[in-house]
């Protein structure tokens, strides 16, 4: 659970600095909504291993911001033991408040011209296969930071030509052009996340449009029909199981071909409350189906996220499609 004023954060070289700024302003006055014991197949170790405190210390001394910090993953300790990260790009405040999120809110600073090649550099030392990069939606800007996702896969393709890059955008917006911008820059992976289902946008996700993000998921097989695209949903927000399923139908429409699944978390008592925990079983039947509606790639489980063994996923998937074209 986090709290909506931070008390401490880590400075430049790891320690913790005293502050005071709001985390989720917008959340204050919200009524509390009680955190409900978790089930224990969604429990997950603290993370206290070597490998963590590696990938932290590259992360600090590259001055990045991770989803996996800022998002409060589960799977944080996994991933870093491997040295496996997902970075975030655009700073660590967001211009939306999306109900379910625990990433800050507020105006943002001015972008960083440095980070494109601080990341390349974090990517080269980590020696990684795949990375996934990702953002706040930064509304402010003209094109949505489309032309800063674009710099990041250029550094990354000049440092390290073999890693393949995955990215997991915003919406874009009313930001015309800004999809084919970041396509244009050809990144392996296209991911955009519906999040939930279309009934539920306007209490979790108010800032944004499904439809709008079905078509951009469209939009990217238009520009080139050879980019994997990729989204992902959280359950358990009090969807039903027909609107599931029709969401996969309006994937399958727009030919995305990956589909993610996880269970939502509850992050604090100001955040939208989890009205289930569906169980292992559950996302197992909703794996089988989304494989018979025609995904090439399925990863669904309670602690699924959509940068979660990414690499391994991705490689997957290109056999997947190698497989269907012979």
């Amino acid at each position: 659970m986090v709290t909506l004023i931070n008390t401490v954060e880590p400075s430049e070289d790891g320690a913790p600095e005293a502050t005071s700024r709001p985390r989720h302003p917008e959340k204050a006055r919200r009524p509390d909504s009680p955190i409900q014991r978790k089930p224990a197949w969604i429990r997950v170790k603290a993370p206290v291993s070597q490998g963590y405190r590696d990938t932290a210390g590259i992360v600090r001394s590259n001055k990045l911001v991770t989803v996996c910090e800022e998002a409060g993953c589960p799977n944080i300790g996994e991933c870093w033991e491997k040295k496996h990260a997902s970075f975030m790009i655009l700073g660590e405040t967001c211009t939306r408040a999306c109900a379910f999120c625990n990433v800050r809110t507020g105006m943002p600073g001015p972008v960083d011209p440095d980070e494109p090649e601080n990341l390349a550099h974090a990517v080269a030392q980590m020696g990684l296969q795949h990375v996934v990069v990702t953002s706040v939606d930064r509304d402010d800007l003209e094109d949505g930071g489309a032309a800063h996702f674009a710099a990041v896969i250029r550094a990354i393709r000049e440092a390290t030509p073999e890693t393949t890059i995955e990215v997991l955008t915003p919406d874009f917006l009313r930001k015309k052009g800004a999809l084919e911008i970041v396509v244009e820059a050809r990144p392996d992976v296209f991911n955009h996340n519906l999040e939930t289902v279309p009934s539920l946008y306007l209490k979790v996700r108010p800032g944004a449009r499904y439809f709008h993000s079905i078509r951009l998921l469209q939009r990217v097989k238009e520009l080139d029909p050879e980019m994997f695209t990729k989204s992902g949903v959280m359950v358990g927000l009090g969807e039903t199981r027909n609107e599931v399923l029709q969401l996969m139908d309006d994937l399958r429409t727009a030919e995305v071909d990956f589909l993610t699944m996880g269970q939502y978390l509850q992050p604090s008592r100001k955040h939208y409350p989890v009205k289930e925990f569906v169980p292992p079983e559950g996302f197992k039947s909703y794996e089988a189906i989304a494989y018979a509606k025609g995904f090439l790639m399925v990863s669904a489980s309670p602690l699924t996220r959509s940068s979660h063994h990414a690499g391994d996923d991705f490689a997957r998937l290109r056999k997947a499609r190698a497989a269907l074209a012979s």
